[in-house]
Formats: structure tokens, sequence, C-alpha cells
């Protein structure tokens, strides 16, 4: 019988694989429902610039002189001071019953370019275009803009366009033209944005010092990406945040034309505003404490059955073993409209329940069930408790089960296995 009991384990193993794919499918369906409503607001946003963009033109000629082919490139070049200020104010959407973090954000750019320096970068004797100078700021999802965006430029003001007609800044964004001359020493700017976006917002840092300031009524902040901030504050009324980061902590430089590519998206940060809960992965690592529970079950039944009269029937462990991988659909299920704590109350105080009062009505004692019901309890509250420490689970859970492993080496050490 205890081959026969050792099989359906394993067999119940089946169920709760099959609980595993439900939480992977309702995890998928909330990412869809995510993706569903920032499509339409705005996706995670990554500001990149501004970037000055001056076009030139190389003539190749052959031996003689002769002209052979005109061709349009371009120089790119960063600023040297560039300060962000942002104020970001998330909030929470609804798409059924999951939730999405949305936000909208004001930001300010402000700095200096110094004058461009094309020796030693454009080739002699190309004609460098300084009255098709440009200014361009990459934004990844244009929906995310809720107001003209506005350039003021050494005093004098000009309204972005959409798009970035020269490649090598970001694959979308806006520009504006600017008056850029070999005389000046420096460019002063400023530009203010009103942006929507979901799920994180992230800043380039293109100058060559590179200072950002984010504040934000959102308790739950993760600082993330290449830096992370010099200084923070979070509480429970929001969070504020500084960075400092110099061009020699990035790798691309300050200046370089169009036939290099460089890579801006490693030297990225900034915050994603996380949701305080999330309980498929809560329930999908309670999941993977299935085959203890129904073991340690099924062992305490076993043990009940040897010292008493009564026989209990594979079907009813089978029943048992059902009963205790419906604790799972009921957590998922239950935690999709309340708090996951209250969730797993529920569920675990409806398991406990039910297989306390069939072992009742199979061993006809209320002490058998007490003792059934309070070995549940105390599996029930070391998972809730792992889960809860999840920095320590691996520490409490091995514990738990040294300690699990002892007791049942305890109680099974007088019994007789060889009894007729």
């Amino acid at each position: 019988k205890g081959i026969v009991i050792f099989f359906l384990v394993l067999l119940l193993l089946i169920p709760a694989v099959m609980v595993s794919d439900l939480i992977r499918e309702r995890e998928g369906r909330q990412m869809e429902a995510v993706n569903e409503v920032s499509g339409k607001w705005g996706q995670q946003q990554t500001l990149t610039g501004p970037v000055l963009v001056v076009p030139y033109e190389v003539i190749s000629r052959n031996d003689e002189g002769k002209e052979l082919s005109r061709e349009t490139k371009f120089a790119y070049f960063l600023p040297d001071e560039l300060r962000v200020e942002s104020t970001v104010n998330p909030e929470k959407r609804y798409r059924g019953i999951y939730e999405v973090v949305l936000y909208s954000s004001k930001l300010t750019f402000e700095g200096a370019f110094s004058r461009p320096v094309v020796d030693n970068l454009v080739p002699s004797g190309a004609t460098i275009f300084w009255d098709k100078a440009k200014i361009e700021l990459g934004i990844p999802d244009l929906r995310g803009l809720q107001d003209q965006v506005t350039l003021r430029w050494n005093g004098q003001d000009s309204v972005f366009e959409p798009g970035l007609p020269h490649p090598g800044v970001a694959a979308s964004g806006i520009h504006a033209p600017v008056p850029v001359t070999a005389e000046n020493e420096r460019y002063t700017f400023s530009v203010n944005v009103s942006l929507k976006g979901s799920g994180s917002l992230f800043i380039t840092p293109v100058g060559k010092i590179t200072s950002v300031k984010m504040d934000s009524p959102w308790p739950d902040p993760s600082f993330t990406g290449a830096f992370l901030p010099d200084e923070k504050n979070i509480s429970a009324q929001g969070f504020s945040a500084q960075w400092k980061v110099l061009n020699l902590n990035r790798n691309y430089p300050q200046s370089w034309i169009s036939d290099q590519e460089y890579s801006f998206a490693e030297s990225t940060f900034g915050v994603e505003f996380l949701l305080p809960i999330d309980n498929y992965q809560k329930s999908m690592r309670s999941v993977k404490y299935a085959i203890l529970f129904i073991s340690l079950t099924f062992l305490v039944v076993f043990f009940l059955e040897m010292s008493q009269s009564r026989r209990v029937h594979p079907f009813q462990y089978a029943l048992i073993g059902l009963g205790l991988v419906i604790f799972y659909t009921l957590l998922v299920s239950i935690s999709e409209h309340l708090h996951f704590n209250v969730a797993y109350f529920i569920a675990a105080a409806m398991t406990i329940a039910l297989n306390g009062l069939y072992a009742r009505a199979l061993f006809q004692s209320g002490r058998m069930a007490m003792l059934v019901g309070g070995t549940l309890a105390l599996l029930y509250a070391f998972l809730f408790v792992t889960l809860q420490l999840q920095d320590y689970a691996l520490l409490i859970g091995s514990l738990g089960l040294f300690a699990t492993l002892a007791a049942v080496m305890y109680f099974s050490r007088r019994i007789n296995w060889y009894a007729a």
C-alpha cells in the first residue's frame, strides 16, 4: 500500500503542473492587458538627447580632379552640460481585473553646447552646411507627447517637428532647426517636454556632465539601469532621486560622424514604477511546495491508518490530494480580487477545514481530524513565512525540510514495519 501511495503522489503532480500552467496563462493575460492599455497611452519611455546634428557633403574625385560622386553625411555633437528635472505622476488603471501603471511627466532639459569642432572629425575639403544644423531628441513612443515641444536656443524659440531625419540618434523622436555658426563659442538650450508613458522612465546621459533630478508621489520605485542614484529619499508619500553621470562613465564620445556607430542603450538609467504585490509570482513559488504538502499529508494519514483499526482506500487518498491541489487554484483566483495575504488565509482555511472534516469522517474521531488539520495548518504557516521572506526563502525552506524529516523519523521510530 505504501508503494501505491507513492505512485499516487507522483500522479498528483500532474494536476500541480497544470496549476502552474494556469498561473502562467493568467500572468500572460495580465501582460496582454498591460500592453493593450500601454499601447493606447504610451509605452516605456527612454529619452535620448538633445543631440546637435550638422550635415556635410563629401565630394569624391579621380586623379585628374574630375568629380565622381557627392555624398551627404552627418556629424553629431553632444552637450557639455545637461540638466534634467522631471516630475512624474503615476496612476493605476484597470483593464478588467488587472492593474496597469501609467504616468504623466513634466521634464525640463537645460544645458549648453560648445562650438562644434569639426577638425579631425570631418574630412578636409568637405562642405559643412551650418545653416542646416538640427537638434534631435529621441523619444521611443511619440504618442506619449501631450503638448507641443518648444526649443529655446540661445534665447530664440523654435518648435520641434516630428521624426528624426538623420539616423544615428534613436529609432524615433523629434527635431528642430537651429542656427549654428563656426564663430559662436557657446549655445545654451532649454526644452520642456510633457510626456506620457507606462512602466518606466529612463534618461540617456548624453552630456559631458549629466545631472538628473526626479520627483514622484509613487511609493514603490525600482531604480535600475546603468547607474543608481547618488541620492534618494523614499517614503509613503513618494520618492526623490538625483543622478550625476560623467562622459567618462559611458562608452561613446562627445562627437562622431555617421560612418561610426555607437549604442546608447547600455548607459540609460531611470525608474521602474512597480506594483507593490505580484500575486502570480508568489502563487508560482507556492506551487513548488505541492509535493511536500501532498507527501506529508499522505504520510500523516498513513501513520494514523496504521495506528487505527480503520483502513483508508487509495481513492480516498486521491481525494485528499486533489483537495490539496485545489488550494493553489483557490489562491490564484482569490488573489486576483483581494490582497494576496487575505487570499492565502481564505484558501488555506478552506483547505484545512475540508481535509480535517474528511479525516474525521474517515477515522470517526475528532482527535484524528485535529491532528490532520493541525499538520496542514503548520505546513501552510511555514509556506506563508517562506513566501514573505524572499531573501531568506532558501534558508527557511531548508530548515523547514530538515525539521519535517526529523519529525517523521521521530514518530516512525517504533513502527513495526514487518508486522503481519
